[in-house]
């Protein structure tokens, strides 16, 4: 729907109706389409967010790419060491 945002991550069901802004690395399915979960706990939601992947050039990125398919709790610690340079 026109006006919706769709936070950064989020997973949009097939034949969702997006009728309300969708909260960042949430899963929503349904119409009008409702939160079924999210993909991360809050505390990584929040270092994905600040760490701005995305934003980041594809040397970057390659670099990243073994901290982020790991362990997640392990992941945690490196991410938020990595955030606090």
């Amino acid at each position: 729907m026109p006006g919706v945002h769709i936070g950064d991550g989020a997973i949009i069901g097939a034949n969702a109706v997006v009728a309300k802004d969708v909260p960042p690395y949430a899963v929503v399915v349904g119409n009008p389409a409702m939160i079924k979960k999210y993909r991360f706990d809050k505390e990584t939601i929040n270092l994905l967010l600040e760490l701005k992947w995305w934003d980041k050039d594809i040397e970057e990125i390659k670099k990243l790419i073994p901290l982020l398919t790991g362990d997640l709790e392990q992941s945690k610690k490196e991410l938020r060491a990595l955030l606090k340079k």
